[in-house]
């Protein structure tokens, strides 16, 4: 039996060619706060374990509020990766909340300096990505008679 050439459908989610550089890149950064975060999460339930919160359950409270929030920025970055077009609004709400996160963190000084600058660029990059033209587009949410750059 011979294999014929499928006929040009709707365009493949999981396929690479069709997810634009720009898209992938901010589906990456997305994704890497959210396992950032989620690593936060885990983190403060250990030290709950292993060291001694002043309140067992207001610590144990915020590390799995923590890890819920984490699950923000990885469902959006799965979602971009996946060129689904609902993820692109939280993805550009997780950057906007980084931006004044990373800002206190360099206010703070020391050692929390880099740790903020990284946060901040990493959400200025997902942002412009966000909001190229390449990615409104293979999101579908460009507006009409536009082109991508």
């Amino acid at each position: 039996m011979s294999e014929k050439a499928a006929p040009e459908g709707p365009r493949s989610p999981s396929a690479p060619a069709a997810r634009p550089p720009r898209t992938a890149a901010a589906a990456v950064l997305t994704g890497l706060q959210g396992l950032v975060t989620a690593g936060l999460g885990v983190l403060m339930l250990v030290l709950v374990v292993t060291g001694e919160p002043d309140g067992v359950a207001q610590a144990v409270t915020g590390a799995v509020t923590v890890l819920a929030l984490a699950a923000i920025p990885l469902s959006a970055a799965l979602g971009l990766w996946r060129l689904r077009r609902w993820a692109r609004g939280p993805a550009v709400l997780v950057q906007i909340l980084c931006l004044p996160i990373g800002f206190e963190l360099v206010a703070q000084g020391g050692l929390l300096r880099p740790a903020g600058l990284a946060l901040m660029l990493a959400a200025a990059a997902a942002l412009v990505c966000l909001f190229s033209a390449q990615t409104t587009e293979a999101l579908g949410t460009a507006a009409p008679g536009s082109r991508p750059v």
